[in-house]
């Protein structure tokens, strides 16, 4: 049960517009709260019966109609948010939804804050806090092999395997926790050999999770690749060739890109930002300055470099000094006698591009072929680190000192982190952080 647990009779009732801005098909305004089956017969003036379809008319305080559509009613706690749910099904024209919003309203409900009925789903116990935000997720999924990591955390996956590792965790801390308890026993339980091998198997087990967490927060955030080098190298055709379209203007004229272009690209569902700068030379153009300012930037925040290098030029080449960069020679077409490491690509003619899209997924460490990887976040994987270092902590204790209430310590903490990844103790900082970043109507 949630610590931030609240009843359904002691809260407002909300209401948002629950698709998308602008013209479509169906627009959606979704009611949850005490008062969400009354409003939603007053607008409707039906008697709604619990999941069914009602066709009705969506009238004002003036008897006007304001739409027809569906009203659907969900009765809590069988709903997404585990309160009672009303959804008015209507039109699409962003004219019509504001209207039928404001009488909502009008009648007593709220405006939603963003991501306010995914957080009473997670208050009422119906979703943890990773499935929560992999709803989120879901939505901002910017690949197909994303969207289905997504759906792995909604469905529990993740929160599954956090629940084993603090399954693991508890018994561990009862079987040490008995051993402090009762220290006349015959038997030292500490120096058991069972304690030991139970602590390196949970080891084992996070060391696993923490992979899979780690490729599942490659796969939400994608790979920051940037494109930098001398200007006139095919730094903006080799982007427009991985994009597969024109996202950068191309020219002869040295210095045409002035600013940075970002497109993302799929790579066999890996998310990859690429981003093209502005060439890299000394120049006393004042925008061409700023342009390569920003490049520099780019660059030292980059998760890769990719130096493009034009092979038909000798050097010196551009200086770019950090370790996570890949040489790439371009215009290979041109000049075929090459010295040096580095890849060899033609954004002219598609030479080399396919090895070099299996290079930028191997430094993700990526692979389209696993199934099991859920999305995951930052905080995930700061938490399960949190989580080893207690453990790793802990075993230290016990081989060294063997003090069992040092090693009890640090195995509390790891389960305190662990906690706090599906939000079994979580601060009302971090539950607004979390939830103030999901659009208005989820």
């Amino acid at each position: 049960m949630s610590a931030l647990s609240v009843s359904n009779t002691t809260i407002d009732t909300i209401a948002a517009i629950a698709t998308p801005p602008g013209k479509g098909g169906v627009g959606v305004i979704r009611l949850s709260g005490p008062r969400a089956l009354e409003l939603g017969e007053r607008l409707s003036s039906k008697k709604l019966t619990p999941r069914t379809a009602h066709y009705a008319k969506f009238r004002d305080q003036s008897a006007d109609i304001l739409d027809t559509g569906l009203v659907i009613f969900f009765v809590g706690p069988n709903s997404f948010t585990g309160e009672d749910v009303v959804e008015l099904q209507g039109h699409g024209g962003p004219v019509i939804q504001d209207l039928l919003l404001k009488e909502v309203i009008r009648l007593g409900a709220r405006q939603a804050r963003a991501g306010e009925f995914s957080e009473r789903a997670f208050l009422n116990d119906k979703i943890d806090l990773t499935q929560a935000e992999a709803i989120a997720d879901l939505i901002d999924s910017a690949t197909a092999q994303a969207a289905k990591g997504a759906m792995r955390s909604l469905q529990g996956e993740f929160s599954n395997k956090v629940n084993d590792l603090l399954k693991e965790l508890i018994y561990l801390r009862m079987y040490v926790e008995a051993a402090i308890d009762f220290p006349d026993e015959e038997i030292d339980f500490l120096a058991d050999d069972k304690i030991r091998n139970s602590i390196e198997a949970l080891q084992s087990s996070l060391a696993d999770t923490i992979k899979q967490a780690g490729q599942g927060a490659i796969l939400r955030n994608g790979l920051r690749v940037v494109i930098a080098g001398k200007p006139n190298a095919g730094k903006s055709s080799l982007l427009n060739a991985l994009a597969g379209h024109d996202a950068a203007i191309v020219s002869d004229v040295a210095g045409t890109t002035r600013d940075v272009v970002t497109e993302t690209i799929d790579i066999d569902g890996l998310p990859v930002h690429i981003l093209d700068t502005a060439g890299l030379r000394d120049s006393d153009d004042t925008v061409e300055k700023i342009g390569i300012a920003r490049a520099r930037k780019a660059i030292s925040e980059a998760d890769h470099v990719l130096h493009i290098i034009d092979a038909t030029e000798p050097g010196p080449h551009s200086d770019i000094d950090r370790d996570n960069t890949t040489l790439v020679y371009n215009k290979v077409d041109l000049e075929t006698s090459l010295d040096g490491d580095g890849l060899r690509v033609s954004a002219l003619t598609g030479f080399g591009l396919s090895e070099l899209r299996d290079h930028i997924k191997d430094l993700a460490g990526y692979s389209q072929d696993n199934e099991t990887i859920f999305t995951a976040r930052r905080r995930h994987l700061t938490a399960l680190a949190a989580a080893r270092d207690a453990v790793e902590r802990g075993l230290q204790q016990l081989k060294l000192y063997n003090a069992g209430e040092l090693l009890a310590d640090e195995l509390l903490q790891a389960q305190v982190s662990l906690n706090e990844i599906t939000g079994e103790f979580s601060a009302d900082d971090l539950l607004g952080e979390i939830f103030s970043g999901f659009c208005i109507g989820k």
